[in-house]
């Protein structure tokens, strides 16, 4: 039997863009598959995906999913394992969980042409935090501060610098500032910061990388202004790329064939 059904899952789901973008891939390798979404609550992934049969290839997770796909992955690559986050399952024998947004963060702060930044802010503590600082390790930082709502929430960023040799130093958002290079916001849709507090950030942040991309500008790049500021489009692309590149050829680093075709179609499908 043919394993071509794939799905993004998530709650909410109806604004995602992953279907689009599998799709024009899926079109442009010659595959036969359908990648549709479902609304998955958190308390929902396990009955959901033990009723998945055999026709199943692998799923898109998404908030508030990524934390219960690692503990259901059989196993799981370097950086699932670091970020106890997985957003890609491959299934088949066992189920193979990937982070993918490590890479796409990575990929798309590289086509943009951001220089390696030694010193970076991270905004947020939750499941994107710990992406973000596995790939501003990989982008050479050697200095991350993390600014959350409540900084304890952030003890776990800070045990994972550790295990990257990275400083990780946490304090509230409107503790003092210094300069980074670059500031990577990952604070949930709708979170808002005051005024005062937001234009300290865009004075003393770098270039900003912010997840989000709808509404775009977001309220930070529109302070940032948009020569300095890059959206979260490129990521979404770059770990659908990622993703892709796992459900075909089973390991995020093998690339698709005429890879630069398949992402051309993705990108003009956003």
């Amino acid at each position: 039997m043919t394993r071509s059904r794939l799905a993004v899952w998530g709650d909410p789901i109806g604004h995602s863009k992953s279907p689009a973008l599998h799709a024009a891939a899926y079109r442009v390798l010659g595959l036969d598959w359908v990648y549709g979404r479902r609304q998955v609550a958190a308390e929902e992934f396990e009955p959901a995906l033990a009723g998945l049969d055999d026709t199943w290839r692998g799923l898109s997770l998404t908030m508030p999913l990524k934390e219960a796909a690692f503990r259901a992955a059989v196993t799981v690559d370097r950086h699932a394992e670091l970020t106890g986050a997985v957003n890609t399952l491959l299934l088949g024998e066992h189920l193979a969980g990937f982070n993918t947004d490590v890479g796409g963060i990575v990929d798309a702060l590289t086509e943009a042409d951001v220089p390696e930044a030694g010193q970076v802010r991270i905004l947020g503590a939750g499941a994107t935090a710990s992406s973000a600082l596995v790939a501003a390790s990989e982008l050479g930082a050697v200095r991350v501060d993390v600014r959350a709502r409540r900084p304890e929430a952030a003890a776990a960023l800070v045990e994972l610098g550790e295990r990257l040799g990275v400083i990780v130093d946490v304090d509230s958002f409107d503790a003092p500032l210094t300069d980074v290079d670059l500031t990577v916001a990952t604070l949930p849709g709708g979170a808002e910061l005051s005024a005062d507090v937001a234009a300290a950030l865009a004075a003393s942040g770098g270039v900003l990388f912010d997840v989000a991309y709808a509404p775009w500008p977001s309220a930070l790049a529109a302070l940032w202004g948009g020569d300095r500021a890059i959206s979260g489009l490129g990521m979404l692309l770059h770990q659908a790329v990622r993703q892709i590149r796992i459900f075909r050829n089973g390991d995020p680093a093998i690339a698709l064939q005429d890879e630069d075709s398949v992402i051309a179609a993705m990108r003009a499908a956003l």
